[in-house]
């Protein structure tokens, strides 16, 4: 038996849980179909920065605003930039103005899926085969891994780096940008890991010596989420044994050598094992024509370094945007999808290569240089501001 959904959400990350949102606030109803067996199959990963010009007028898109508040982590806003050896080179404090606020991802994840309705999210639906429907331009099947079948008549991919949507728009597929990470928490920080707590401090930290970084945050339950971030070949996370956690750690502290032992400490006493990430991107500028029927958001259309910071506040913003174009020309799918994507790819665009020149920037041989440049020639603008203001 195959059933039809009107509209189908492929993946239950945060734009795809956003479009879903704003879709119901205007009375649409719509289904996320997601791979992971349930809500807390996985964990979400760290803290973000939810900025004012995309990702919290998402929020607002979505009525979640006096909630989202209340998600807020206190102090998260807090920026440091370390030399390798964990000497302060810029430093900016939290001073609750909001304007970049930061959040749980895992926190502000469950909000949206708490402000659906029972039964839009449904788990353990991996999709295996998509295909047009030959008689019904427009409509798509989806074939499951759990054998269940369905149709649709609007194929929302929102299903990340990876998607399985994305090849019914374009053969654009991501591309190893030359950086890898590896990914730690420690726990209880201020009373387990107290050298590491004082290095990280309150809110972001950034230390560099080159090609090679030290990047974390503070969570509001005073963990530390770290990652390390090196410029190194595609096969470097093949030549580690993760599965062997000691000789793990001694093959990346390998990498830290000279730094600081707070910073190094951040690797030696993790409290979890350590994670490889290789950063892929899609080209910057990517765009595909016009396919009845089927669309794509966040990181499936334009996934990019996460350099820029804008990752999850872009992806929450596509999926208000597409909602919000639906829900202005109900009855016409087609013109609605147009609209958006005629926004959608120079914004991608845009982001997308402000995110590489700030991959190239951080992991250069002079770093930290230029990112204590960056910093300071934006306090100087607002502070050339403020003064005309007055």
């Amino acid at each position: 038996m195959t059933n039809h959904y009107p509209i189908a959400i492929l993946g239950a990350g945060l734009g795809g849980l956003t479009a879903a949102r704003v879709l119901h606030v205007h009375g649409i109803e719509a289904s996320v179909f997601d791979l992971e067996v349930d809500r807390h199959a996985r964990v979400q990963g760290g803290m973000l920065d939810i900025h004012e010009h995309n990702g919290q007028l998402a929020v607002r898109s979505a009525q979640l605003w006096e909630e989202f508040t209340r998600i807020i982590h206190p102090g998260g806003e807090a920026m440091r930039i370390l030399d390798h050896t964990g000497a302060v080179l810029y430093e900016d404090f939290d001073e609750g103005q909001l304007s970049r606020p930061e959040v749980e991802r895992g926190q502000l994840r469950d909000l949206l899926i708490d402000s659906l309705p029972e039964g839009t999210v449904r788990w353990g639906h991996k999709a295996i085969d998509i295909r047009p429907v030959d008689d019904r331009p427009g409509r798509h099947a989806i074939e499951f891994a759990n054998g269940e079948k369905i149709t649709t008549d609007l194929l929302i991919g929102a299903d990340g780096a990876w998607s399985k949507v994305r090849p019914l728009l374009t053969d654009a597929w991501p591309a190893y940008t030359g950086i890898s990470f590896v990914e730690a928490d420690l726990f209880n920080a201020d009373a387990a890991h107290p050298v590491e707590a004082d290095v990280m401090g309150q809110g972001m930290l950034f230390a560099f010596q080159g090609n090679t970084g030290v990047l974390g945050h503070k969570e509001s339950d005073g963990s530390l989420h770290v990652y390390l971030g090196f410029r190194v070949p595609e096969t470097w996370v093949d030549t580690i044994d993760w599965d062997d956690d000691a000789a793990a750690k001694h093959d990346v502290l390998a990498l830290l050598d000279g730094w600081g032992q707070g910073l190094r400490g951040l690797v030696a006493n993790a409290d979890t094992a350590l994670t490889p990430r290789r950063i892929n991107a899609l080209p910057v500028g990517i765009r595909w024509d016009r396919v009845p029927g089927v669309t794509l958001l966040g990181d499936a259309a334009h996934v990019m370094s996460p350099f820029a910071g804008e990752g999850a506040n872009l992806a929450m913003y596509d999926g208000a945007q597409l909602a919000l174009a639906l829900a202005g020309n109900v009855g016409d799918t087609e013109v609605a999808l147009s609209s958006y994507e005629a926004e959608l790819f120079p914004r991608s665009e845009e982001s997308a290569r402000d995110s590489a020149e700030s991959l190239e920037m951080m992991f250069r041989p002079d770093s930290p240089a230029g990112l204590v440049e960056m910093f300071e020639q934006i306090q100087e603008q607002i502070a050339s501001g403020s003064a005309e203001q007055r």
